[in-house]
């Protein structure tokens, strides 16, 4: 398994990480429901819904569920979020708005929205991906903190590790 540097800081939550597979392959898992329904979500979490459409002004909304019965009160709970794509450069990057949001696709307007910048580099060995998050204020990345998305985001791309292979 490969390091992954977070780090979260003023209003940017950033993460990098290194995997072992071609650019394209990399890209592709993070655009496709096909790929994303095997690696999204923390480990215990199954993507139930997905629905894409990658474009910008497109957007990707989505449902986790836990289903690990050792989560206990998290069992059956749903976690529903919808991202807008801003711009694409296919293969090497995207931007994207990230809401939490419920299953009709209206935004949670009470927990706060990011903007995401995806980049995709390729390496010796594979790709690095960087990932650079923006809130609108310090509180606000500390309430994403705080509902645990560090550990979320460490599970959820250690699941795109193993899938990628």
């Amino acid at each position: 398994m490969t390091e992954m540097n977070i780090k979260a800081e003023g209003l940017e939550f950033a993460m990098e990480r290194i995997f072992r597979a071609p650019k394209e392959k990399v890209f592709a898992a993070f655009t496709s429901c096909e790929h994303l329904k095997h690696w999204w979500g923390p480990r215990g979490w199954e993507l139930t819904a997905c629905s894409l459409d990658f474009r910008p002004e497109g957007s990707w909304h989505y449902c986790m569920t836990c289903k690990d019965e050792n989560q206990g009160e998290y069992l059956g709970m749903e976690s529903w979020g919808k991202a807008v794509y801003r711009s694409i450069d296919a293969p090497n990057s995207f931007v994207y708005t990230d809401y939490f949001s419920d299953a009709e696709g209206s935004l949670n307007e009470e927990l706060p929205p990011s903007d995401t910048t995806l980049i995709f580099e390729e390496i010796e060995g594979g790709t690095k991906v960087i990932s650079r998050t923006l809130y609108d204020s310090e509180e606000s990345l500390k309430t994403v903190i705080e509902m645990g998305m560090e550990q979320g985001i460490r599970e959820t791309w250690d699941r795109l590790d193993e899938y990628l292979g």
